[in-house]
């Protein structure tokens, strides 16, 4: 479960002595979530990574931690991960914007010799001297990849003149966009993208092949503005000034389809960042998942509060393509995991992804409504579910179906166990009314709620879900009692986690 904690924020770092560092001392890193999120992911790297330092904002999760690449790329709650290389207050906006850029160059550009240490930092967190022997899912792919493009390119010629009308594209269509809202996150950061442009050159085929490696290094800078710098300058125009920058000091060469470094640069409202990837395929992308479902993000957030324990038997009764069962088989495989369907085509995309994943022994499947389950009451210590909504909760006389599809569930689950639903607002409201019906004493529920309550970004409890206005804590539902709600971006679409435990045998309380 994840608690309230609040932890300082750290301080804005001075250069670090990066060529000091070794893949066995703590290093600076920051990783993206989708909004909600954050508290869930800064649990998760307290808990795994031993992390220090942990700082919460909108969308973010800093962090110190002496791990590699290995324990790095075991995190469940994340989106990106990056190395930190600069984290600073916002800068100033003005409306001098030739001042601007050059705020914005001296926050990233630095002596060659700084960036030789960067990359040997990226080197020595991988263990390899190359990018294409890091072995993982994302490499092949880069492998696949730069075997294509060899291949139908004629010459290095065309090749650079191909990259180079693909930048110029990008660059036409992300022109003049902005995301004022920085706080409005989904799976992916809310905020207006830019990448080197084409009038970065590019290596000459005259080149001195003597230059050092690290001196013909390619790379890509991606530029996220959103708030007030982004009323003033666009990402494109950040990312071309320093992507100049950089070829012009460290004479590198522009890449923008499969560089050796990428350069992150994220600036808004709440501090100005400076980073770099350290995987090319973010966290979130998980290689044992052939199709997916709900995200995978919010699925291990919601396995995490299911208090899943060795031994325990765990059920999905909506199961569809089993996105939960994955994620909370890969990170709990000691428990058993059953999940139900009323649905042919779901339960055969399940079946395949279980098999992909390798948990056939773990995970089990059969045909039911969740209106009545073929399961002996009190049978499962957890039960974890995505309630579907859209289509099939759209009208009134569909989501008159909540009723019966919880006390189902009620009726399964062992006196102590745990429930953790994901609801739409709509369905959050419905959930509201229904405790309403049961009976349940608005004091009493806010005594049985005690200090239970959701977490804000920055991991303090609040009286409120984020962004969505409703109640926390809901009623009880007959023997269901409230632990928590949790407000989470799908996207475009808002939901809550809403966590409940038995206490007594259904019926009788």
């Amino acid at each position: 479960q994840v608690t309230p904690s609040v932890h300082p924020r750290s301080p804005a770092p001075s250069r670090p002595h990066l060529s000091k560092m070794s893949s066995a001392e703590p290093g600076r890193f920051f990783c993206t979530a989708g909004r909600g999120l954050e508290p869930f992911l800064a649990r998760e790297v307290r808990a795994r990574l031993g992390a220090t330092e942990v700082d919460c904002v909108s969308g973010k999760v800093f962090f110190r931690a002496a791990a590699g690449p290995g324990e790095l790329r075991q995190l469940r709650s994340g989106e990106r991960l990056f190395l930190l290389l600069k984290k600073h207050s916002p800068l100033p906006v003005s409306g001098n914007r030739g001042r601007m850029l050059h705020e914005i160059k001296s926050l990233v550009i630095e002596n060659p010799e700084y960036w030789l240490d960067i990359i040997s930092v990226w080197r020595k967190l991988h263990g390899h001297k190359g990018k294409t022997e890091d072995g993982s899912q994302e490499n092949t792919l880069a492998l696949k990849r730069t075997s294509e493009q060899e291949t139908n390119t004629a010459s290095k010629r065309q090749k650079t003149e191909q990259v180079r009308a693909i930048v110029s594209e990008e660059c036409q269509v992300g022109a003049g966009e902005t995301c004022e809202a920085p706080d409005r996150m989904s799976g992916q950061e809310c905020w207006t993208e830019s990448r080197t442009c084409s009038e970065l050159p590019s290596r000459g085929s005259g080149e001195d092949p003597a230059t050092s490696e690290e001196l013909g290094f390619s790379f890509r800078v991606s530029c996220r503005c959103s708030g007030a710098i982004a009323r003033i300058l666009t990402s494109q125009e950040v990312g071309r000034a320093i992507g100049m920058a950089l070829v012009k000091q460290c004479r590198w060469r522009a890449d923008l389809r499969d560089p050796d470094l990428e350069i992150f640069v994220h600036l808004n409202d709440i501090h100005s960042v400076v980073g770099i990837p350290l995987f090319r395929l973010p966290l979130a992308n998980r290689e044992y998942i052939r199709t997916a479902g709900l995200r995978s993000t919010v699925a291990w957030a919601m396995a995490s509060l299911a208090e899943i324990r060795a031994g325990g038997l765990v059920l999905d009764p909506m199961c569809g393509l089993g996105t939960i069962l994955l994620e909370a088989a890969k990170e709990w495989p000691e428990a058993c995991y059953w999940g139900a369907d009323i649905s042919d085509s779901q339960l055969e995309g399940a079946d395949d992804n279980i098999r992909t994943a390798g948990l056939v022994d773990k995970i089990e499947l059969l045909k039911a409504s969740v209106k009545a389950l073929p399961l002996p009451s009190e049978s499962f210590d957890s039960i974890i579910s995505d309630i579907p909504f859209g289509k099939k909760f759209k009208t009134t006389s569909d989501a008159q179906l909540l009723p019966d599809l919880l006390q189902e569930m009620e009726r399964v689950l062992r006196v102590g166990g745990t429930l953790v639903l994901l609801l739409s607002q709509e369905l959050c409201r419905r959930m509201d009314g229904l405790t309403r019906c049961a009976g349940s004493d608005p004091a009493e529920a806010s005594a049985d709620g005690d200090n239970r309550a959701a977490l804000s970004v920055d991991g303090n409890s609040s009286s409120l879900a984020q962004g969505g206005g409703e109640p926390v804590l809901s009623r009880r539902f007959g023997s269901l009692l409230p632990e928590g709600v949790y407000a989470v971006s799908l996207g475009k679409t808002d939901a809550f986690i809403h966590k409940y435990r038995k206490v007594s045998a259904a019926g009788s309380s």
